[in-house]
């Protein structure tokens, strides 16, 4: 972990989620890395990215990075197995965004192992005098996702798969609900994440009791927003 202070920088402020998808125009490593630099520019105080390429070209900005391997067509793809999660600590990330669900990992570890192995790998591959450790962020899609993630020992709690696991209604914008039903049962900080399309989404989200809130579609996916606009300037005409 290249920062100490960590869960303090990232405390009441914007994450922001770098990603293309596969056959997109933007879908470079050079180009989420410069993606990135722009919204540290403009106030993000930590980025999310996915692939360990992107992790590596972005390695030297100065906000804490949230790593991640998409993979696989199975339900769980998000960093889905301890050697996805490693990689994307030796990749660099601060902190190793991991399927938070309880659904079954690919290598059929169970949530708890997984995070196990993380901090074991962290202490016999750098050790406790370098300070090089990764952070542990479960992506849940429910409240019963949240408080095993923080009994598996998950640092961050995030709500990235809420609507997505068919536990909970996919809502509009961001599940408010579910923000609340966590801040109220769980003492580990939470990170508000997925369908915060505006700035106040982002700001209900900490009203609701998030410790930080991710945002990505929203501010780096052009193809998306351009989407959002095209559609109301040709509801508009009709």
């Amino acid at each position: 972990m290249r920062f100490t202070d960590t869960l303090d920088r990232l405390g009441g402020g914007l994450i922001v989620s770098a990603q293309a998808y596969p056959g997109e125009a933007m879908r470079d490593p050079r180009t989420m890395a410069q993606v990135a630099a722009a919204a540290v520019t403009g106030g993000a105080v930590g980025i999310r990215l996915q692939g360990i390429a992107d992790i590596r070209a972005a390695a030297d900005l100065p906000v804490p990075i949230v790593g991640l391997w998409k993979d696989g067509e199975a339900d769980v793809f998000i960093t889905p197995t301890l050697e996805h999660a490693i990689a994307v600590v030796d990749a660099g990330a601060d902190i190793v965004a991991i399927d938070g669900t309880q659904r079954t990992r690919p290598d059929g570890l169970t949530l708890a192992e997984t995070i196990a192995g993380i901090r074991a790998h962290c202490a016999e591959t750098y050790g406790a005098e370098t300070g090089r450790d990764a952070l542990i962020m479960a992506d849940c899609g429910s409240l019963d996702d949240a408080v095993a993630a923080e009994e598996a020992g998950a640092d961050i709690l995030g709500t990235t798969l809420s609507g997505y696991t068919g536990e909970r209604p996919k809502t509009d914008g961001p599940d408010l609900e579910l923000i609340s039903l966590i801040a109220e049962r769980c003492t580990k900080p939470i990170c508000a994440e997925g369908r915060i399309h505006t700035p106040a989404h982002a700001a209900a989200a900490i009203t609701a009791g998030a410790f930080t809130v991710c945002v990505g579609t929203a501010i780096t996916h052009p193809s998306t927003i351009t989407s959002w606009f095209a559609a109301a300037v040709n509801g508009a005409r009709s």
